[in-house]
């Protein structure tokens, strides 16, 4: 392996991880029952402009 794909490859997993973990924490609390963490999530999609309605 040349020093390209190395470096490619050390930064591939964290990047994976973090998109990973991001997902499955939006999922979690926008879909959550708790009227208190719903709410927030929906805060934040009108705060950053993300329509939801």
């Amino acid at each position: 392996m040349n020093a390209t794909q190395t470096k490619t490859q050390s930064l591939l997993a964290p990047v994976l991880a973090m998109a990973v973990i991001g997902l499955t924490m939006l999922f979690a609390v926008g879909h959550a029952q708790s009227a208190t963490m719903h709410d927030a999530a929906h805060d934040m999609r009108h705060a950053t402009g993300f329509p939801c309605h």
